[in-house]
């Protein structure tokens, strides 16, 4: 595989690093690649049910992923077993790196949801995003993180978040 682009239907390994570490390694399918936008389908690939209080996520669940190579976020559209729409979760990443049939991305500890009717949307993880020192190391990373945070939630409220994905 390139690093411009992957193949529909190809398989394809999600890395999600997070402080230098790997955070989470998992297969997905790719749905469609233009060049800037990777997307990707995959089952919920942590053990067991993770609940937010506002989301569980559990296993049956289904994620349409989609990564740029040119925007500080990841979008994650969450489908329960029977497809019902559960809403979207937003990672604030740097760009991803799509390279020897892997999908990089660098959680830098921002997120968003949005709750599938639209009327909830939530900053997640502000806490950790000030405690991991990325303002004091890379000022110019830790205000695009948050210029992309803001992004997120205008488009959310202003109810356009799904022209991202369109």
């Amino acid at each position: 595989m390139s690093t411009s682009s992957a193949e529909a239907d190809a398989r394809i390994e999600i890395v999600l690093v997070k402080s230098g570490r790997t955070k989470l390694r998992y297969p997905a399918s790719v749905i469609a690649d233009d060049g800037t936008r990777l997307s990707v389908r995959a089952p919920w690939a942590a053990d067991g049910v993770r609940d937010f209080g506002f989301v569980r996520f559990e296993p049956g669940d289904v994620f349409t992923e989609h990564y740029w190579r040119d925007r500080w976020y990841a979008v994650k559209e969450v489908r329960d077993a029977d497809s019902v729409l559960k809403g979207w979760y937003c990672d604030i990443t740097r760009p991803a790196v799509v390279r020897d049939g892997e999908v990089l991305a660098e959680d830098l500890d921002l997120d968003l949801w949005l709750s599938a009717d639209g009327a909830t949307v939530l900053r997640l993880d502000e806490d950790e995003f000030a405690e991991s020192g990325l303002a004091e190391r890379d000022p110019e990373a830790a205000a695009r993180a948050l210029a992309a945070l803001e992004e997120l939630e205008l488009l959310a409220k202003l109810g356009r978040f799904t022209s991202l994905i369109d």
